[in-house]
Order: structure tokens, then sequence, then C-alpha cells
């Protein structure tokens, strides 16, 4: 059991600081009419945590297009870069935790299955000195639900990943938060996650603050044991 509150917290992007599975909706529904199919939440559903790559094997498959995978993958960022350009909607409570952990000094990192190109206006837009660093979906070579972005993220911050705190929205980012044995905390989006051991569920980031990561039982003080 690990104790003293966390070293760092490591944040999800889509879908849990910014409102974005909405605007990745629109965007997903544009390149799959222009290979001439039809996109909805529930194809949407399939992809939510999942990597660039994913999506756009998924698309070609389902429209049986002949259209090269690189192109498929620009139109999609293309389409959501010019709309985070514009603007980044953030999620209830988002504001508020990032001023708080900052302002304690915890270290934290933006984790994100998204490529390097969507995270660049976020962080102008969120504030870049909220992060000690940003691990991207293209700068590694797992992306969610392999561990390997949370295991990157806590290496460069000299944090065991043990005692690191990740908040995370999709199905996917949990098990990749939870398999690089990180502590665990879900603010489900799009899909339900379930309660497991050793997880906590909450419905808002509102619902969180640093005293409620530092209160999380990985954190907790054992029990004095009896006096001889």
């Amino acid at each position: 059991m690990t104790r003293g509150g966390p070293q760092a917290v490591l944040f999800d992007m889509d879908g849990l600081l910014i409102d974005s599975e909405r605007v990745w909706l629109e965007v997903e529904s544009e390149v799959m009419a222009w290979l001439g199919g039809e996109w909805t939440p529930a194809h949407q559903e399939r992809l939510v945590g999942g990597s660039l790559a994913i999506a756009v094997d998924y698309m070609l498959e389902l429209t049986g297009a002949d259209a090269p995978p690189e192109e498929v993958g620009r139109r999609m960022l293309d389409g959501m870069a010019e709309r985070l350009a514009a603007s980044v909607p953030m999620m209830p409570g988002a504001k508020d935790l990032l001023a708080e952990i900052r302002e304690a000094g915890v270290p934290a990192a933006l984790v994100s299955s998204s490529h390097r190109r969507l995270l660049e206006p976020v962080l102008d837009a969120i504030g870049r000195e909220h992060f000690a660093l940003s691990v991207a979906g293209d700068e590694v070579a797992r992306t969610k639900p392999d561990p390997e972005p949370y295991l990157t993220a806590a290496a460069r911050l000299g944090a065991d990943p043990g005692r690191c705190v990740v908040l995370e929205d999709s199905p996917n980012g949990v098990a990749a938060a939870e398999a690089a044995g990180c502590v665990t905390v879900a603010v489900p989006g799009v899909l339900p996650i379930p309660p497991a051991p050793g997880r906590t569920v909450v419905a808002s980031l509102r619902e969180v603050s640093l005293a409620t990561l530092r209160a999380l039982p990985a954190f907790a003080e054992p029990s004095p044991g009896p006096v001889a």
C-alpha cells in the first residue's frame, strides 16, 4: 500500500478535460460521408479512447472504400485541428481541478491517444503551465489500452506508477492506467465504466479535488497496531 498522497496526477484529454467527443463525432461523420458511408453514435462508441489508426481502419472496413489510409487520417486530423483552433470546450470542473493541483505543486501530465497536432491547441487553451509534460498517441509505440503511455509519463516525471493518479473517461483509458499499476479514477463519458476493486468511479470532475485524491484508499495511512 502506498502512502502520502499522489506523486503525480495524469490526465486523459478527450472526454475527460475537454468536451471533444461530440466534435469527434462531427468530424468522423464528415469523413465517413466522404468515404460514401454513414456514421452514427454507435459507431463512435467502438472507437472511444482508441487510436487514430484504429479509427481509420474501422472506417475503411465499414465502407470498403478504396481510399489511402493516410488520406483518411489526414482528413480526420485536419477537421479536429480546425475546430480546436477555434474553440476548446472544457469539461465541468476541469479548470478548477487543474488550478488546485498546480497551486499545490503536484506535477501533472497530459496523456492522450490523440496526435501531437491536436494536443498543441488544447495545451494553448487550457494553459501549458498546468502540465509538467504531455504524451501524445503518435509518440508511443503502443497506445491505450496498452499501459505504455502512462508508464512513459510516470518515468519522465520520475514518479512511481503506483503513486500516480490517473483520471480517465473511457474503458480503454482505464485499462491502460490499471495495467500500468496506477491509482485510477474513472469519470465515465460516452461509455459506462463499472466499479471495480481499486477503482474509483465519479460522475464528474466536479466531484474531484486534491483532497479527494489524497484520500483515495491507495494512499491511506495504515491503522496503528495494538499497543503492547
